[in-house]
């Protein structure tokens, strides 16, 4: 069981002072985040992309490169790059860099992105979204494949028997498929036999039970060994001491980032109430003391069956230290405790089956 932490690198305001910090305080600061997790004894970090003033990561793979050398074990990821606007090649070229810095530590995470500003941004056209992320994909994966690639699309110049600069590392170098629970983006993945990431930031984790069924079942019907293949969840969270201290810390920031895209999407305004429901064994929030945030890690393995947890925090802006706190705790008190259940739970053959 992989525990990791999720960063959007955000810059919004405040909530209790109304500063805006800078992006590169920002950049400065996650990058310390992405050292101490390595050493606190986490396995993986990932960077969102995102094209936005509240957003200081438009190049994952850069960020991830800054905290490569001054890390030994930690598995450094996107989260997710948005595929669909970026050029295939670029980005295999990115990642394969990053994972010659790191030795052989680098991921890509595709996906679409729940954003849309880099499309007029690098000029493509939104009626293109689907079609655009099947095109890309297709290339990044040959590129993954073979050191010359030959290709032809319908959005990008073809490829004509050109080799693709630097090789990774990692023969080959991880790419995973990033959904929000769509079954067309699952089934692909499970087609593919790449690794799945759900994010699973509302309702009920056991909502997304059956698509983890259908993830494993399409990829056996495909040929893939089922047991190699890793599920993740992405899911909101934040560890303190006690759990009503943690829920305190976590909710203002909390609020004011869920009601600030809730606005642009419509949603129902995001409250106390509807925080703390979400709290619960069944929620989607992983909100508490340690022992709290472990037991509901090992649920989400047990009644889901994911391999890979990582945190996403924070959203909207928090105190760096207060960051850096919940990143010491999920990593030297929270992993050790899931790793230890679910290692005694999977050398039980009849319940790991469940998830075979």
């Amino acid at each position: 069981m992989e525990i990791g932490i999720t960063s959007f690198v955000e810059t919004t305001p405040d909530v209790q002072t109304g500063e805006v910090m800078s992006h590169a305080q920002r950049l400065r600061e996650v990058v310390e985040e992405i050292v101490f997790a390595d050493q606190v004894g986490l396995d993986v970090f990932g960077i969102g992309e995102h094209h936005r003033k509240d957003y200081a990561a438009s190049s994952p793979a850069m960020v991830l490169a800054a905290a490569a050398p001054m890390t030994k074990r930690i598995r450094l990821t996107s989260a997710v790059t948005v595929l669909s606007s970026a050029d295939p090649v670029r980005v295999f070229q990115d990642f394969a860099t990053l994972d010659g810095i790191s030795n052989g530590r680098a991921e890509i995470m595709a996906g679409r992105g729940s954003f849309i500003e880099s499309f007029p941004l690098f000029g493509y056209d939104l009626n293109d979204y689907d079609e655009l992320f099947e095109e890309h994909l297709e290339l990044l994966l040959k590129i993954q494949a073979s050191e010359k690639v030959i290709w032809r699309g319908g959005h990008r110049p073809a490829i004509q028997n050109l080799g693709v600069y630097p090789r990774p590392v990692q023969n080959p170098l991880p790419i995973w498929i990033g959904s929000g629970g769509n079954q067309e983006s699952v089934v692909r993945a499970g087609l593919l036999g790449l690794p799945l990431m759900l994010a699973i930031i509302g309702g009920s984790p056991r909502q997304f039970a059956p698509l983890v069924q259908l993830y494993k079942k399409v990829a056996m019907h495909a040929g893939h060994d089922v047991s190699r293949l890793t599920v993740g969840s992405h899911s909101l969270g934040f560890v303190a001491e006690d759990t009503e201290l943690a829920a305190d810390t976590f909710f203002p920031s909390t609020q004011a980032g869920m009601n600030k895209i809730g606005r642009e999407r419509g949603w129902a305004h995001y409250n106390r109430a509807s925080f703390d429901a979400a709290r619960s064994l069944e929620g989607a929030l992983y909100v508490g003391d340690p022992e709290t945030v472990a037991q509901k890690i090992i649920h989400l393995r047990k009644q889901v069956g994911m391999t890979r947890f990582m945190m996403y925090v924070p959203i909207s802006t928090m105190p760096h230290e207060q960051v850096m706190r919940a990143i010491e705790l999920l990593g030297t008190e929270v992993a050790p405790r899931v790793r230890e259940e679910i290692t005694k739970w999977e050398a039980e053959p009849e319940q790991e089956s469940t998830f075979a």
